[in-house]
């Protein structure tokens, strides 16, 4: 299986894409600046209109930037039409043949490459192997599943070997049982391809599962690109902290600085560690962040923060228990459930929570 390696596969340098003029002029894209690795499962993520859809058409060709470069390997292929790039595309609708067969709809596009007859049908079944669709070759994709429809989609974009393949949230339409699954197999397909996948969505737990990193996107811009650790557990500001996962929001303020830990006050007047971000110095007021998985409720007197059960809720693997903090904010603490079901905490109950040293997160803005 492959890996990404630090060389870039594409180069997106000063990228923007404005449609229309004067009053209805509209900036999808905003001077975006990008690189995503060789081998590796990069995903853009953003809510509906931020702009990672345009972006997936600038790279595979359906539109051209306004300004900007997009690098293949180094090559400049912004001027390139479609069918002269080495990148293929999956569609949230498959758009496959539905009066071929799955093996017919595999090798349509090599033979419209002009390939020969056996290049052709090894090419195939080398691809239905892949997507462990060998058994169903001869059946019309008429009669297969959403799941299987997808991997004939995705085996009919990886056999003329794209050097990158384009993902435009193929898995949307599936339910959410077949959705976790198709996770894993897509997860699968790129790590023994060790082809450079882009994958776009707004499920956010979808980006978390499979990618290599994430560009979290708003309003045409990136807000932060990193690891699923990095935006999930160190987001830079609030928008992605936000976006990512339920997280509560504390004003506090900045008591000392030292390396990359700053010591902040809380309104209770105790203080604990918590991290910034990268080329930032923070100092006065600030919003920190906490998820909910990382504070504890605990006896009154024990805690930083205190306040009263405002509701529990009960999630199955979890429960989410809401306090109403003395300063009026509401916050959240999510705990994993025993088998009991029973978290042992009741609506106008008085807590403590507790929060450790580094689960706090300065942000940015």
């Amino acid at each position: 299986m492959s890996s990404a390696s630090d060389k870039a596969a594409i180069e997106i340098r000063g990228v923007s894409r404005i449609y229309g003029t004067g009053h209805d002029k509209v900036k999808a894209l905003d001077g975006i600046f990008l690189d995503i690795r060789e081998n590796e499962f990069f995903t853009l993520l953003g809510p509906s209109g931020c702009g990672k859809t345009t972006l997936l058409r600038l790279i595979a060709g359906f539109d051209f930037p306004t300004t900007g470069e997009i690098l293949l390997h180094g090559e400049d292929i912004a001027p390139l039409p479609p069918f002269k790039r080495p990148v293929n595309t999956v569609f949230q609708s498959y758009a496959l043949f539905p009066h071929m067969t799955v093996a017919d709809n595999i090798g349509f596009g090599l033979k419209m490459l002009g390939k020969p007859k056996a290049e052709v049908e090894a090419r195939v079944a080398e691809m239905l192997d892949l997507v462990h669709m060998t058994s169903m070759r001869d059946r019309q994709v008429s009669q297969i599943s959403g799941g299987q429809q997808q991997r004939v989609a995705l085996a009919r974009a990886l056999a003329p070997k794209p050097k990158v393949l384009l993902l435009d949230e193929p898995l949307s339409a599936l339910d959410y049982k077949l959705r976790k699954e198709m996770q894993i197999e897509l997860k699968r397909v790129q790590a023994e391809t060790g082809i450079t996948f882009i994958f776009v969505t707004h499920d956010q737990e979808e980006a978390l599962t499979m990618s290599d990193r994430i560009a979290v996107m708003s309003t045409g811009s990136l807000r932060q690109v990193g690891s699923p650790w990095d935006i999930y557990d160190r987001p830079a500001e609030r928008f992605v902290a936000d976006f990512i996962g339920e997280t509560n929001f504390l004003e506090v303020e900045v008591a000392s600085v030292a390396g990359d830990r700053a010591s902040v006050r809380l309104r209770s007047g105790h203080e604990i560690l918590a991290t910034f971000p990268e080329g930032t110095t923070p100092k006065g007021k600030v919003t920190i962040v906490i998820r909910p998985e990382h504070a504890e409720i605990v006896e009154p007197t024990a805690a930083a923060l205190k306040g009263v059960i405002e509701s529990v809720v009960y999630l199955g693997t979890d429960t989410n228990i809401n306090v109403r903090l003395e300063g009026g904010s509401l916050f959240t603490v999510r705990q994993q459930n025993s088998r009991s079901g029973s978290c042992g905490r009741t609506e106008g109950q008085s807590v403590g929570i507790l929060v450790s040293d580094d689960v706090a997160q300065i942000l940015r803005d």
